[in-house]
């Protein structure tokens, strides 16, 4: 780092995102991406803005693309918040919601929660899960804090029940409890039904999954017309043109063909299940899981030496170092070729371990 560096940002310890290896083609595994393109009217309306308007300035206000999603989704405009990916929507709901009385999050979860904490100056209090990976609800209760909850949890795979996570909302009246869905899509149930009752919930979403669109960077949220409001005079003290031209453009046209999407996700879900089944085969304990992706361990191999090895195959998966969580590794759900391959592959390197 350079002598420039404000001294409150030395230590910040960084999120790190999955590895994108240029030096030869693997079977990606590991950042959470759909295996599927774009629908066909999403790509067209990337290429039809691109020739016609990127001359200008994009709608700050993303109009359109929230009335797209306020009608898809059964809310109003002013209830949805869109931002440069989800990321950004985190980001920002640190910044307003956790500063006078700290966040609440689980020790295994979404790595960026810990940076945004540290970055703002919060005081955050860190749950550990139960042994068995699951969210401990009761201390999610009477925080006094902002509660951030992914659900589905990142890597686990584990959902709550909509039930479980209004017991939390209504527990925490007067602090902000976000949802953070991105995985939702894979097999969990939305709090959505819950927007209308209580005026403390944040649910946050994104394309870079069930959508195919994580190259894109585009994020949306629902909540109180107040709550989103805050999140905007924060958006418009930042950057007021954060989601560009085309963005928005394939945004609005992909909330078109939800059926194309829709179907992705069912697909990716069978290939989810079958995976599991096989890995269990070999061997692995596989965390049940409502994601694209699942959290497995071998009880014979070490995570590490089966993330080695399979990089060196060309398949390329998530290991985490964490000491609760470094003998597993984290499976992008891919397509149904690209799990076979990578289970014919364990197979292969399973034996030459016996």
């Amino acid at each position: 780092m350079s002598r420039f560096l404000s001294a409150e940002y030395r230590a910040l310890e960084e999120y790190v995102p999955g590895e994108q290896p240029k030096e030869r083609t693997y079977i990606k595994l590991n950042t959470n991406e759909s295996p599927f393109p774009p629908s066909p009217l999403t790509m067209d309306a990337i290429n039809r803005e691109a020739a016609e308007k990127l001359c200008l300035y994009s709608d700050p206000e993303s109009r359109a693309l929230k009335e797209g999603l306020a009608s898809l989704y059964g809310v109003v405009p002013n209830e949805v918040f869109v931002s440069n990916g989800s990321d950004d929507i985190l980001n920002f709901a640190f910044m307003a919601f956790g500063k006078e009385n700290g966040v609440v999050f689980p020790d295994i979860t979404y790595g960026f929660y810990k940076v945004f904490a540290e970055l703002h100056h919060l005081d955050a209090k860190i749950v550990p899960l139960n042994d068995d990976f699951t969210v401990p609800k009761q201390a999610f209760l009477n925080t006094g804090r902002m509660v951030v909850l992914a659900n589905p949890n990142a890597p686990t795979g584990i959902a709550l029940g909509v039930g479980e996570i209004e017991e939390i909302v209504a527990a925490n009246p007067n602090a902000v409890v976000l949802i953070d869905e991105a995985y939702v899509d894979f097999g969990a149930e939305s709090a959505l039904p819950l927007l209308k009752k209580y005026d403390n919930l944040l649910i946050v979403q994104t394309y870079s999954k069930s959508r195919s669109m994580a190259g894109a960077r585009l994020g949306f949220a629902f909540g109180n017309a107040e709550i989103i409001k805050d999140l905007e005079k924060i958006k418009y003290s930042t950057n007021p043109y954060n989601v560009n031209r085309l963005t928005q453009a394939a945004g609005l046209a992909a909330l078109k063909e939800d059926g194309y999407y829709k179907g992705n996700c069912k697909r990716i879900i069978l290939a989810r299940e079958w995976t599991r089944e096989a890995l269990l085969s070999l061997g692995f304990t596989v965390l049940s899981s409502s994601a694209n992706f699942l959290f497995a361990k071998h009880d014979k191999v070490s995570g590490e030496y089966i993330y080695r090895a399979l990089k060196e195959n060309g398949v390329l998966v998530r290991h985490f170092t964490a000491p609760r969580i470094c003998e597993y590794n984290r499976i992008t759900i891919g397509t149904e070729e690209q799990m076979r391959t990578m289970v014919d592959i364990l197979r292969n390197i399973l034996k030459g371990e016996e």
